[in-house]
Formats: C-alpha cells, structure tokens, sequence
C-alpha cells in the first residue's frame, strides 16, 4: 500500500472565510443543544430545539463536504480546532457563562497553531 504524494493546495482568503463561516454553522447545534437541555426531556420545546440542532447539524455536514471537496482535509480539520473559540463566544454572550484566563490561553494556543497550519498552505 503505497500513500500518494501530492501538492499541498494553495488556499485563498475567501476559502478561509467560508471555512470559518461553516465552522461557526456547527457550533450553533451546540446553542440549540444547550438550550434543549434547559428543558423538560420530550417537551414542545425539547423536540423544537433538538429538531432545530438535527437540521444545522444536516446543513453542516452539506457544507462540510463541500468545503472539504475544495479544500486539503488537513487544512479544514485544522481550521475546525477555531469551532473551540466560537463556543466559547457563545458561551459568555448568550449562557452568561465565565471566560478564565486558562480559557483565553487555550484558545489563543489553538488560534496560533491554526494560523501555523494556514501559512503553510498560502
């Protein structure tokens, strides 16, 4: 069995963008998840709310694949790490959750080594 070497493919600014854009897509499932939580398991708004996570997680996959079809899958699981930030956002803005100094620095580690991933195919 034999690997195929190939070209790293160059990636241009408007792929980077649409890749976040899909990023940020999924990690709205987590929002509906989380708001599903909050109510009584089986409810009218249990089911909207899972309902609505199934179908962006389903809008997802569609555009996953599509971003993947465009682009080395190295390079969009490396961008994906960034879905880690955007929760995190989504955690402080809409939950009210706390942000820690620890949580800045982890996430400022995986911004750093995404750039270091998108450098290489620029």
């Amino acid at each position: 069995m034999t690997l195929k070497q190939g070209k790293t493919r160059r990636i241009t600014p408007l792929q980077i963008l649409l890749l976040q854009a899909v990023v940020l897509v999924y990690t709205t499932s987590g929002i509906f998840a989380k708001l599903a939580s909050e109510r009584g398991f089986l409810s009218i708004g249990f089911i909207l709310l899972y309902g609505a996570e199934i179908a962006v997680l389903g809008i997802y996959a569609v555009l996953w694949q599509q971003m993947i079809k465009r682009v080395d899958l190295s390079f969009a699981y490396a961008n994906r790490a960034v879905a880690i930030a955007w929760s995190m956002l989504w955690a402080a803005v809409i939950f009210g959750e706390t942000i820690t100094a620890q949580n800045l620095i982890g996430v400022g580690i995986v911004l750093i080594g995404t750039m270091l991933v998108n450098t290489d195919h620029a």
